[in-house]
């Protein structure tokens, strides 16, 4: 498949996944090769960050310990670790709520509300409040890389189905186009197992379909 996704989106699919499956050596070298494509150390320490959401802080703490390694082992063998930008400061009278449910109707399209909201109405405030308030109004990151990361991670784990559904959908609405979400399923072909694979394969093509994409004629298909 041509290159529809640059080397450090190629970075973020890799360092996400690694991160979300716990695997600290393959999230090593994953990280060192983010670094060398020119990520800065805050635009990897936010994809760590906000995985929690997605992973559990057990995932995310874990990740940000080996980022530390990394960033040891770099200085010791004088290799460059880029800082880059911080966050900018929230206003005085922010209001998360507000925010984060303007935040996620941007990126679903439409009104988020049903039968679970009401069922849970805190779990509704956390995503709105937190999630797409604090986490995703912070500019280190763009909501597309964002949701590769997210993506990523969500593909990487097990019974999440009906999550990475949604945010293949909200990948989309970032200007994410299906030519580089099958990069993305190509790119998981390169250091990940069937299981893994096919099941975001299989995801994807029924999310590309109800959106009327394009699926190219030989995608990664389902083991018969």
């Amino acid at each position: 498949m041509q290159n529809f996704l640059d080397e450090k989106q190629q970075a973020v699919i890799f360092i996400a996944a690694f991160a979300a499956k716990g695997d600290m050596p393959k999230l090593n070298k994953a990280l060192n090769e983010g670094i060398e494509t020119g990520m800065t150390i805050n635009e990897v320490k936010e994809i760590l960050v906000q995985l929690y959401a997605y992973v559990g802080f057990p995932r995310s703490l874990n990740a940000l310990s080996e980022l530390m390694s990394v960033m040891e082992q770099r200085d010791q063998q004088g290799l460059k670790n880029e800082t880059g930008k911080e966050a900018t400061p929230f206003p005085v009278d922010w209001d998360s709520l507000q925010s984060g449910t303007r935040n996620q109707t941007q990126l679903v399209g439409q009104s988020v509300k049903g039968p679970l909201f009401e069922f849970a109405p805190v779990i509704d405030q956390f995503l709105k409040s937190h999630l797409f308030g604090d986490i995703f109004q912070r500019d280190t990151l763009s909501w597309q890389t964002r949701e590769l990361a997210t993506i990523s991670a969500l593909a990487a784990i097990s019974g999440v189905n009906s999550q990475l559904r949604s945010h293949y959908s909200i990948s989309l609405q970032t200007g994410l186009t299906g030519q580089q979400l099958w990069a993305f399923i190509e790119c998981l072909k390169l250091k990940f197992g069937d299981e893994v694979v096919v099941n975001a394969a299989a995801v994807l093509k029924e999310v590309l379909s109800l959106t009327h994409h394009n699926i190219p004629e030989n995608p990664v298909a389902e083991k018969p």
